[in-house]
């Protein structure tokens, strides 16, 4: 199984590229955890271009389509998610009877330098996939004071963050068995 994990955050070396791969590393077999890098190429939405979307939103849409679900790590900008992420899920919740969001189970966790953790634009991504008819994960992780949470190599330092970040995992693997289970039958 594939989860598709999305960072919020345009700069390489940002807090929640590196909890994304901290999330990566606490798979279990089987399940893996493809970091999609697009988002700095998604163009404004403009509802002009909706019937024949530009190339990088065609791509993200495959890119969406080919996982079983997302997780989307967030930084917080002016106490919300960041305008190219939103931008991001406006292109994916389009069409919205036929979005590649619908019914696709999604968590988001979120790490900030500050005190809060991103809790702010955490709750504002979930309301926007819940918006689009995903299955959203209510648990949350919010990585407070993340220079000092996350190594550089992308592991967390305390142990309950990993455990609570292995717990949204497990329930995100969870949510996709039962619609492989359907495809199956």
């Amino acid at each position: 199984m594939r989860i598709l994990g999305i960072c919020g955050s345009l700069r390489q070396g940002s807090y929640n590229r590196r909890l994304l791969r901290a999330a990566g590393s606490l798979l279990g077999p089987g399940v893996e955890l493809v970091e999609w890098d697009g988002l700095k190429a998604i163009p404004p939405f403009d509802e002009d271009d909706e019937a024949a979307p530009p190339p990088a939103v065609r791509e993200m849409r495959r890119a969406i389509t080919a996982s079983g679900a997302l997780l989307i790590a967030t930084p917080e900008y002016s106490s919300s998610l960041p305008g190219q992420l939103k931008n991001a899920l406006d292109w994916a919740s389009r069409p919205s009877a036929s979005s590649v969001l619908r019914g696709k189970p999604a968590a988001v966790i979120g790490a900030s330098p500050s005190m809060f953790g991103a809790v702010w634009a955490q709750a504002e991504v979930r309301k926007v996939l819940t918006a689009a008819g995903a299955r959203v994960i209510e648990a949350e992780l919010a990585v407070a004071g993340a220079p000092d949470q996350l190594t550089a190599d992308g592991r967390l330092r305390d142990p309950e963050l990993t455990e609570r970040l292995a717990h949204i995992l497990d329930e995100l693997v969870a949510a996709v068995q039962p619609r492989v289970e359907a495809h199956a039958a």
